[in-house]
């Protein structure tokens, strides 16, 4: 009936004047269509609370204090992407009640951190560590609360954030995976700080809280609960000046600054429309659009460099604000980097050399060339493609060069092998998957040299074993 109301419209053959939606569909329509923006432009910020309401509920931690992980992660992490290969630690900041707060980050003696801090919208506000603000010689990060005016004291690393919440992700590097050099890496992580500046003449000790063996789950819910985690960002951050045309679309779901947001059985149904419309835009983007590393490679940039140069640029530029590419990015991963490429540096792989997705009933291989251009390691996880997060019930997701029962292959490269079962013979370089669901893969090269830039060395595809 649309349809024909349309081409009757067209034709001529009605008055213009008639109209083709009831004013409750019209109504409808809108608040389903602004839910699939209000989704893609508020997944970094729903990214962000979901982890921090996770840390309040599932743990005794606190605001201003580090929640940690105290072996390297295994399922039962349910972030986003993580890296199953280094000793995890977060602090979520939050500068409203308590003025400036101090992240202090020991010298690279004995250990080292790579960390970023980041904002409610995890843009980048300085990495810390080696490849950070402090080059490994420790620093004091002053995370500012918006508009902060006051003079800066002397020897601090002032980080002027437009939001009062944010947090810091602190990998503490692992040479690697035995006991001792584990036990070795969470010491040297506990001699990180948190406390307000406010305190920094008698700072009090830091709370650490265990996270290990919680189900710890901040992947995305696509359904209305979605829009309460974004109104509890509206309720509790200031609106920020390149955002404010989102007010009007927000009410409009009932998301307003100051109001209780309850919505109706009727709009709750438009609301479900939308998140799942939403996802369904995410997936087909996160499926086609993903750029090539390589020429013709199924290695993929982890973040677009027009994103990238924007989120550095702290979504400042005049002519460009790349909205879409962002939701993309914060459906598969969190927190940003200021120096994308200095510490790390990520690529993605959701299909096969015959370009096909990868199958958890299906074996495949992967040979890693020798000379991998790294000055700390590099490593291979492979994630659940639905959620983006650590294949659950696996008895590990990752293979990565500090692993010393690793085989090499006499030309120096790695062969490492993703299904169901190990290969015969070949369980040190094995990484399970789950056969019912498909999967994707991540390779980390921490503090990567001018190789990986200048493409003289480059990582092969994934190939299919055929049996």
């Amino acid at each position: 009936m649309r349809k024909l109301l349309f081409t009757l419209l067209a034709l001529g053959a009605i008055s213009s004047t008639a109209h083709a939606f009831s004013p409750k569909e019209l109504t409808q329509r809108t608040i389903e269509r602004r839910a699939v923006e209000a989704v893609i432009w508020g997944i970094p910020a729903v990214n962000y609370d979901l982890m921090l309401q996770e840390m309040l509920t599932k743990t005794k931690g606190k605001v201003n204090e580090i929640v940690y992980w105290s072996r390297p992660l295994d399922w039962h992490n349910q972030t986003l992407t993580p890296n199953p290969d280094a000793i995890y630690l977060m602090t979520f900041t939050n500068t409203k009640d308590v003025g400036p707060v101090v992240i202090e980050v020991p010298p690279a003696e004995g250990g080292s951190i790579n960390g970023n801090i980041v904002n409610v919208w995890q843009m980048a506000l300085e990495d810390a560590g080696p490849s950070g603000a402090d080059q490994g010689k420790g620093g004091k990060y002053l995370v500012l609360p918006p508009n902060y005016a006051k003079k800066i004291p002397d020897g601090y690393i002032p980080l002027h954030s437009d939001t009062f919440g944010g947090y810091a992700l602190l990998r503490s590097n692992l040479p690697s995976h035995s006991d001792a050099d584990i036990k070795k890496s969470v010491e040297y992580a506990k001699r990180l700080k948190v406390y307000p500046l406010s305190q920094a003449a008698n700072p009090p000790e830091t709370i650490f809280t265990d996270a290990e063996g919680v189900v710890f789950d901040s992947t995305i819910r696509y359904d209305a609960s979605f829009f309460k985690s974004l109104d509890r960002i509206i309720q509790t951050e200031p609106w920020l000046s390149r955002d404010r045309a989102m007010i009007d679309q927000l009410r409009s779901l009932g998301i307003e600054k100051g109001k209780s947001f309850s919505p109706t059985p009727a709009t709750t149904r438009q609301l479900e429309a939308g998140v799942q419309e939403g996802r369904e835009w995410l997936d087909e983007k996160y499926d086609t659009s993903l750029i090539p590393f390589y020429e013709k490679s199924r290695w993929n940039y982890a973040g677009s460099p027009e994103l990238v140069k924007s989120a550095q640029a702290s979504y400042d530029e005049p002519d460009t604000y790349p909205v879409d590419l962002r939701g993309l990015a914060y459906s598969y991963a969190f927190v940003g980097l200021k120096r994308m490429g200095t510490g790390q540096f990520y690529l993605i792989s959701i299909k096969d050399k015959d370009g096909h997705a990868f199958d958890g009933s299906k074996t495949y291989r992967l040979n890693v060339p020798a000379n991998v251009p790294v000055e700390q390691y590099w490593s291979l996880t492979a994630y659940d493609r639905e959620t983006h997060a650590l294949i659950r019930n696996m008895p590990r997701a990752s293979r990565s060069s500090q692993i010393s029962e690793l085989q090499e292959n006499a030309d120096g490269s790695v062969d490492i092998f993703l299904g169901p079962k190990a290969p015969k013979g070949k369980d040190a370089n094995w990484i399970p998957t789950d056969e019912k669901r498909d999967f994707e893969l991540m390779f980390r090269l921490y503090a990567p040299t001018k190789a990986l830039f200048d493409k003289t060395w480059v990582l092969s595809d994934v190939e299919q074993v055929k049996k």
